[in-house]
């Protein structure tokens, strides 16, 4: 009885810890916070400096003290405790004062299809330790399956390719449960190692991180465009080491991403391939949906329809497909009983 009087009050949130962004949606309020996965400390003292927005814009201006790091890889925990110290800030500014200990949170929080027991205790060991109650892991494909609206419940195929930073999920979810998956390391991030690595190849310029993704957004595309586009590419010239500036066109970042592309294409058509055939026409009649921020790079949705002959859409603020599923979770426990993946922890309630 008090615990379902507790509950009533309880502002729980739902957490989509991505390798390039973290989301944070709290019960009741929607989704407060949307800032990198990034954190920067000090190395001598080992204190946090910054973390966020805030941490991101130090890529690469740092002196020799100062660590700037991604804690997670491929949506994977790669630094446990730069990774624990980044959820207990999220945490806390999400409550914006702290909370008492009869209020803290239950948190549902989302992990790639690819997780290992180990990595999913990680995750959970950081959340609790970042003052979390109780912790329930989703996978992140289910989460923006059921943040974009799909039908997951139903006995139909439902195909989603959710495009992150770090990887790329291609599930098909039947009756609340993922029936075949296939996941690869090329998402986001690679394409900015494409645009950093097709700089240096044909341009002889060293290009920074941030300045490739920022190309990546303007001039990216996986077709041809309509209009030619340009923008300055800068860095530092590889053989004379001095500042240096070029005009880049739509046409050579599509070919620095064509092999990005292609990987992530031809993930769907295999994905497709082992799928049962009652699914796959359930597919083809319904589309394929994507998500994630990779999903805005323009003409992807269109290439990936010729590439697998079936309609392809893209979610309504693919951005935040999986926060959004995560949010669901913590209006309909019923539905997150259905998916929750086992816990490494003896006893929870849902």
């Amino acid at each position: 009885m008090m615990k379902s009087v507790f509950g009533k009050f309880r502002h729980d949130i739902g957490i989509d810890l991505g390798t390039s962004n973290t989301l944070v949606y709290v019960r009741e309020k929607g989704i407060i916070i949307n800032e990198p996965s990034v954190v920067a400390i000090n190395a001598k003292t080992g204190h946090i400096l910054a973390v966020g927005h805030e941490a991101k814009q130090m890529l690469g201006k740092t002196p020799s003290h100062i660590v700037v790091t991604r804690p997670l890889t491929n949506g994977i925990v790669s630094d446990y405790e730069v990774t624990e110290k980044m959820l207990k800030y999220f945490i806390d500014k999400a409550y914006e004062g702290g909370f008492s200990l009869m209020s803290r949170p239950r948190v549902v929080i989302s992990v790639p299809l690819e997780v290992t027991e180990v990595e999913m205790k990680a995750v959970e060991d950081a959340t609790i330790a970042a003052r979390a109650r109780e912790v329930f892991l989703v996978q992140q494909p289910m989460a923006a399956a059921i943040g974009s609206r799909m039908p997951v419940r139903d006995p139909i195929g439902n195909m989603i390719v959710d495009i992150g930073g770090g990887n790329t999920e291609v599930a098909v979810i039947s009756l609340s449960g993922v029936v075949i998956w296939k996941s690869i390391p090329i998402a986001g991030d690679e394409m900015n190692r494409n645009i950093i690595q097709y700089a240096r190849e044909v341009f002889n310029l060293f290009v920074g991180e941030t300045h490739a993704e920022q190309i990546k957004i303007k001039l990216g595309s996986a077709v041809p465009l309509a209009e030619p586009m340009e923008f300055p590419m800068r860095g530092r010239d590889v053989v004379t080491g001095l500042p240096k500036e070029i005009m880049v066109t739509n046409e050579d970042i599509r070919e620095a991403l064509s092999r990005s592309v292609r990987a992530i294409t031809d993930l769907v058509k295999m994905t497709l391939e082992v799928t049962p055939p009652e699914l796959t026409a359930d597919i083809h009649e319904r589309g394929i949906l994507l998500a994630g921020g990779g999903s805005l790079l323009r003409g992807i949705d269109q290439c990936i329809a010729e590439a697998a002959e079936i309609p392809v859409r893209i979610a309504d603020d693919p951005l935040t497909a999986v926060v959004r599923g995560t949010g669901i979770f913590l209006e309909d426990e019923q539905l997150l009983r259905e998916v929750v993946l086992p816990s490494s922890r003896e006893t929870r309630d849902i």
